[in-house]
């Protein structure tokens, strides 16, 4: 049985706390939807921010909801030597010992002393999806992308929730180097 995923290929955004949304935007701001994402209940929000490093900076950066308990900005490693930030790979939430940056909205800046990475490669799985191919949350996978530039990505994350839709996630770094597009397809080989 072929074990097919969709790819999204993820360009650099950030999730931000109410908190930090506040400073930003101004005290009691909500975010608003641009558009929908794949996984149920998320959305890329209307807003967008600069993310400011040693040795540049990023403007518009999209900024993902909803709101979450801490701010995280996810970029490529090509990103990161762009701003000057030299940010670890890490699933997604896992930020503690990773450095900082500072956000600039319409209504001020902020600071943080942690939560920039490089988003480990992953696989978003149904608890469905992932019982029917016996495949376990934080397991690791081998994944094959197909096409003129194909790939063998090793170390792909599972993560496997109830509220989750069946979606591979990937940077642009990974996606260019595959010639990958959005809602193409790859097989998990192992």
């Amino acid at each position: 049985m072929s074990k097919t995923v969709p790819v999204g290929v993820s360009a650099r955004h950030i999730h931000v706390s109410q908190e930090h949304v506040d400073i930003l935007f101004g005290k009691g701001y909500e975010l608003t939807e641009f558009k929908p994402l794949s996984q149920p209940g998320q959305y890329a929000a209307n807003e967008t921010v600069a993310v400011i490093g040693s040795k540049g900076q990023f403007d518009k950066v999209r900024i993902l909801g909803p709101v979450r308990p801490e701010t995280q900005l996810e970029i490529s490693m090509t990103d990161s030597f762009a701003i000057g930030v030299k940010a670890p790979v890490r699933e997604s939430g896992s930020i503690e010992g990773t450095p900082g940056i500072t956000i600039k909205g319409p209504a001020g800046e902020v600071t943080i002393d942690k939560g920039v990475i490089v988003a480990a490669r992953h696989i978003h799985f149904h608890t469905s999806d992932a019982a029917k191919w016996g495949i376990e949350d934080k397991q690791m996978l081998k994944v094959r992308l197909g096409g003129d530039r194909g790939l063998v990505l090793e170390n792909v994350l599972a993560r496997v929730s109830d509220s989750f839709a069946l979606d591979m996630h990937i940077d642009t770094d990974e996606a260019n180097a595959a010639g990958a597009r959005n809602g193409d397809t790859a097989e998990i080989i192992d």
